[in-house]
């Protein structure tokens, strides 16, 4: 399966809009925003957990990163909650469920293969000074891509022109891009050579960023 897998190209998705897909285990659905392979794949999606749902224990060849947009993802790692990121990287395994029931936003065999560094961290609280509007969190940073949240003022301006490629997902409230209102859920891709300018919506924002992946961009090693 290949969706939005040219990274060449400009994606924005509401995915709110989006409807709901069964995975292959019970009480899990997904929301896919970019893919390239079947089940094994490089992927990017929304995932749904319903309360009591789990999923198989498993090892994630090629590392996987998320973060818990609603309700409390388990595993035996911990219990996170929203606003939590989380990175797993290649060879580590775990047993994902949720009691209570949780959304997670899920991206797939995007890993340096010679990374081993397992952490997960509450975004809000790396949160520093806010300046002009905006207050950032750095999350993860290597050779290949760097992670930040962001959290952005009632018409605070944005802007970020790392090389590379830029990934953003709208977490809370709205933010206006090309004349595009995108709200909560909202994905956004932008390929490498463009660069973000957007603006928060009345109610603020807050934004997770991924810059420097595209060119790294290929599909699973099975």
């Amino acid at each position: 399966m290949e969706l939005n897998s040219n990274f060449k190209e400009r994606v924005v998705i509401q995915s709110d809009q989006l409807e709901w897909d069964a995975s292959p285990m019970p009480g899990v659905e997904r929301r896919m925003l970019d893919r390239i392979g079947s089940e094994v794949a490089r992927a990017t999606t929304i995932v749904r957990y319903e309360a009591g749902s789990k999923f198989s224990e498993h090892t994630h060849t090629g590392g996987e990163e998320f973060i818990v947009l609603d309700g409390v993802f388990q595993d035996e790692h911990g219990d996170f909650p929203k606003g939590t990121y989380v990175r797993n990287p290649p060879t580590t395994s775990h047993t994902p469920r949720s009691q209570q029931g949780c959304t997670i936003f899920v991206k797939l065999w995007q890993f340096d293969m010679n990374d081993r560094n397992q952490f997960s961290k509450n975004m809000a609280s790396e949160l520093g000074a806010t300046i002009n509007g905006v207050a950032t969190a750095h999350l993860h940073h290597d050779e290949r891509e760097k992670v930040t949240y962001s959290q952005l003022e009632s018409g605070a301006t944005f802007t970020n022109e790392d090389e590379g490629g830029i990934e953003i997902l709208v977490i809370s409230g709205s933010i206006i891009e090309d004349d595009i209102r995108m709200n909560k859920g909202a994905w956004l891709r932008l390929p490498e050579g463009e660069h973000l300018r957007v603006k928060a919506g009345e109610s603020g924002a807050t934004v997770w960023i991924k810059t420097g992946h595209l060119p790294y961009a290929k599909p699973p090693a099975i």
